[in-house]
């Protein structure tokens, strides 16, 4: 007999939270969370997200274990200013029983309809700054930190259960040796030079605090006409400026100004933190903490995490400026991968910006729906 039962106690989400440490323990390619970060995500005092979102989580019991968990998830903001009555899931893992899979997104149905929404979709976060997808190709590759990870077995939960594909993404990656200069550097001279823009180098993170709210201003503008698209509000932005800029060193983030110090283009890079937090086990403390900062002054493998253009500069080639400043810091740094974080398969444009560089989709995913009745 499958039990489902919320999490609302502290033990509980910590359970919660530890679920996939155990269903992937024999796993060579996922990379766990930090567990005091999800704990802090889900905790409704400290992530400001709950200001306009909702969300209960449950667990799936058999026989006394835990066996499956989701976070049932109503962005508020996305219900109501873009008139999207979607119910979301995500944070879902589950053993190979897809009545376990049935049992746990009954839940999520059930809220939905409670709250007179339309469908449900997932596997996604509150955000457009969480995690997405579910994957399905790439299983034989490492993680990262800002993906999920799943066996191929939910792909086929999912499509029993009766979901279609809603959303696509693949995740490419390329050596840096694939990295010309001529395909940007007198090109970002002709730019600056034309448009009155500069790129700013930052030493220190405390550098980049005057312009990260500018940045995610940037973010919402740039990012508006994308499918599902919800905008950060102020209050997230002080929470993600101190979730993420910590991990980021200083001169991975890129920012291209105009004349009167407008910011026009961004974009964030991480070194890949995915064996070091394989190595933390979830904890840092009290060795964790040198793992992570070995990764980042140490990884050869780059992330990136965001690229944004005013949408006045785009199609003008401001990228030209941002690709010259990352190869003179990863020549520096000899960088030998790059790897590109999900994409929407229709974003054509994003695509094209890294054309020259001939990627390889290594993974993609994909989130799935199905109507509330």
């Amino acid at each position: 007999m499958i039990e489902i039962k919320e999490a609302v106690t502290k033990k509980d989400m910590l359970t919660f939270v530890k679920f996939p440490f155990n269903l992937y323990k024999d796993s060579k390619y996922w990379v766990p969370p930090i567990i005091s970060q999800e704990l802090d995500t889900f905790d409704k005092k400290k992530n400001p997200i709950f200001n306009d979102a909702e969300a209960r989580f449950f667990l799936a019991y058999k026989n006394n274990e835990v066996v499956g968990r989701v976070a049932a998830i109503i962005n508020w903001l996305e219900v109501k200013n873009q008139s999207q009555k979607k119910m979301r899931f995500g944070w879902f893992d589950v053993i190979d029983n897809v009545e376990v899979t049935k049992a746990l997104l009954d839940k999520v149905f059930e809220i939905g309809k409670a709250n007179n929404l339309e469908y449900v979709e997932g596997p996604v976060g509150f955000s457009n700054l969480d995690k997405v997808g579910l994957m399905t190709e790439g299983y034989e590759h490492l993680g990262n930190m800002i993906t999920w990870y799943n066996y191929p077995y939910y792909v086929d939960h999912f499509a029993e259960l009766g979901f279609k594909d809603e959303k696509l993404y693949s995740e490419s990656r390329f050596p840096f040796k694939n990295v010309k200069p001529e395909f940007f550097l007198k090109a970002q001279e002709l730019i600056k030079k034309r448009y009155e823009l500069r790129a700013l180098d930052f030493k220190k993170t405390s550098e980049v605090m005057p312009y990260a709210d500018k940045m995610f201003d940037l973010f919402n503008a740039s990012y508006a006409s994308l499918s599902s698209f919800v905008a950060i509000t102020d209050i997230q932005k002080e929470y993600f400026k101190k979730k993420f800029i910590s991990f980021i060193n200083p001169e991975y983030i890129k920012f291209v100004v105009d004349k009167e110090d407008n910011l026009v283009a961004f974009a964030i890079v991480m070194p890949s933190f995915s064996k070091a937090l394989q190595k933390t086990k979830g904890k840092l403390f009290p060795f964790g903490f040198r793992h992570i900062i070995s990764a980042k002054k140490n990884s050869k493998d780059v992330v990136f995490y965001l690229i944004g253009v005013h949408p006045e500069y785009q199609n003008k080639g401001v990228h030209a400026v941002i690709f010259n400043e990352y190869y003179n810091i990863f020549t520096k740094k000899g960088i030998q991968n790059c790897i590109r974080t999900p994409e929407l398969e229709d974003n054509y444009a994003i695509h094209q910006i890294w054309k020259h560089f001939s990627p390889e989709v290594f993974k993609r995913r994909k989130t799935v729906k199905k109507d509330i009745i």
